[in-house]
């Protein structure tokens, strides 16, 4: 007769449990960094985070976890990240065949004369808010209009870095506020809040916070070092207009992309669709283009097959004898994103295992317990969601987790769902970009061609927005009230 094995006993995590995995995470991150400063990220971080990986899985496995539950925690994290991986390889594509196709090049040079320097960054900010909030996704206007605004920078003499923490804060205050983006309809559905009035009330932190960052912007224009000359300007731009057919039919891949984001169709499946569009027309507006990539082969179709698909693969490289026009277009490709996904598959294994081991309720409780005004209960909330785009590395597990901890807690102390919904998205979607082996960071850093580390300093409306949320909770301004009550916390 058989016998019913007896259920296997797990071992609560202790504090030190909880501790040691994000000690070891400082403690590598930093060596990594002091070792090989901005390079970390070109593997020394990602070793790192496969290293917190096996000390998070060694203490599941001394609370009587067996290793195949590690390894279940680990499919579960690679899942999760699954749409965000075709999606890097559609922009490592996208970025490529645009540059080929003269996309890109067309872009920046329509856009080198409409832009001037002194209010560069500020232009900047606003065109990709307003990109952001009409398609609801700052990954795709990073991906498209922030590439091309990254490159003017590199061609007019402003800085990249600069550039790109404007070109974040203008897409994130899109994506924070359209009723299109899915991180802002993902929130509204875990708080159990109409999706209009998640908005409304996001606006009282995310716009202050736009134009304290639009003002520091028109600022740095100003008062910024000075720019290349008229001269320089016009021989890259002359130089531009040698290699590629410069006509606006170029940008009809742009058109394509902006029609088929605000119809919704999945961000990979419309980049590659923009990609391919864009290597079509490219093979009629820039055939000495195509035929100089790849050689020639005597064969125009086969030229233009071969040309498009490698620079799908490995991207698009040009000599033209001016260093600040091939920097701007050899670029792209999907083995370009290859690090940034490893970056982005550690990091979210790591963040997995402290979930599904409970090592972050471990910490995250005495936090709550430890929050008897609005005030810190609001720091913790802040403290959870950027702490968890930190050690977790993804931003829909930051904005996921404390949504669902902290619902129930806002219910009993008569706190409106409200009040968490526009905390937990700035706390955990705007900071994310913030995090170097972060999803959005790793994805940022890559796609604009600027280290996380170097921007970050610019981001300034992801400072801003949590700065202000966290203000209000603290001062009680903005803060809806609602009868006390009683929720499940799982709920």
């Amino acid at each position: 007769m058989s016998q019913t094995q007896p259920a296997r006993e797990f071992k609560e995590p202790t504090l030190a449990d909880a501790l040691v995995p994000l000690a070891t995470l400082a403690a590598l991150i930093a060596g990594a960094l002091a070792l090989f400063g901005l390079d970390a990220l070109d593997g020394p971080i990602q070793v790192a985070l496969v290293l917190c990986c096996a000390v998070a899985a060694l203490i599941a496995m001394k609370n009587g976890h067996p290793f195949t539950s590690v390894q279940e925690a680990g499919k579960g994290a690679v899942a999760s990240v699954t749409s965000a991986i075709f999606i890097l390889f559609a922009v490592g594509a996208l970025i490529g065949v645009w540059n080929l196709s003269g996309t890109i090049p067309t872009l920046v040079y329509y856009g080198i004369q409409a832009l001037s320097p002194g209010w560069f960054y500020a232009a900047t900010a606003l065109i990709c808010a307003v990109v952001a909030l009409s398609i609801g996704s700052s990954w795709t206007t990073a991906a498209t209009i922030g590439v091309g605004l990254v490159g003017i920078a590199t061609l007019i003499g402003v800085s990249p870095a600069i550039t790109a923490g404007a070109v974040i804060s203008g897409a994130y205050l899109g994506d924070k506020t359209s009723p299109l983006s899915e991180t802002t309809i993902l929130t509204a559905q875990i708080v159990k809040v109409d999706v209009y009035e998640h908005i409304k009330r996001q606006i009282w932190t995310s716009v202050p916070a736009f134009v304290a960052a639009f003002v520091v912007f028109l600022v740095l224009g100003v008062t910024g070092p000075d720019t290349v000359t008229d001269a320089e300007t016009t021989s890259d731009l002359d130089k531009l207009n040698q290699i590629f057919t410069i006509t606006p039919w170029a940008l009809l891949p742009v058109v394509l992309l902006a029609v088929l984001s605000i119809r919704k169709v999945p961000a990979s499946l419309a980049l590659l669709a923009a990609t391919i569009f864009a290597g079509v027309l490219g093979a009629f507006l820039q055939p000495d283009v195509y035929a100089d990539f790849v050689a020639g082969s005597g064969n125009v179709v086969v030229e233009s097959l071969k040309a498009v698909w490698s620079a799908m693969a490995t991207g698009f490289t040009i000599d033209s004898g001016i260093p600040d026009v091939d920097r701007l277009l050899s670029r792209g490709g999907m083995d370009s994103m290859l690090l940034t996904i490893w970056l982005i598959i550690g990091a979210v294994t790591f963040g997995a295992m402290l979930e599904e081991f409970g090592l972050i309720n471990r910490l995250v409780d005495p936090m709550i317990a430890a929050a008897t005004t609005t005030g810190r209960l609001y720091v913790t909330v802040f403290a959870c969601g950027f702490g968890l785009n930190v050690v977790a590395g993804d931003q829909y597990i930051a904005l996921v987790l404390p949504s669902r901890i902290f619902r129930a807690e806002f219910a009993r102390r008569g706190l409106a769902p409200t009040n968490l919904s526009r905390l937990a998205a700035d706390s955990g979607t705007v900071t994310s970009p913030l995090v170097p082996w972060n999803s959005c960071g790793a994805f940022m850093g890559a796609t604009l061609g600027v280290s996380t580390l170097l921007y970050v300093p610019y981001a300034i409306f992801c400072y801003a927005s949590p700065l202000l949320s966290v203000l209000y909770g603290v001062t009680g301004f903005k803060v809806e009230k609602i009868e006390p009550t009683e929720l499940q916390e799982t709920a």
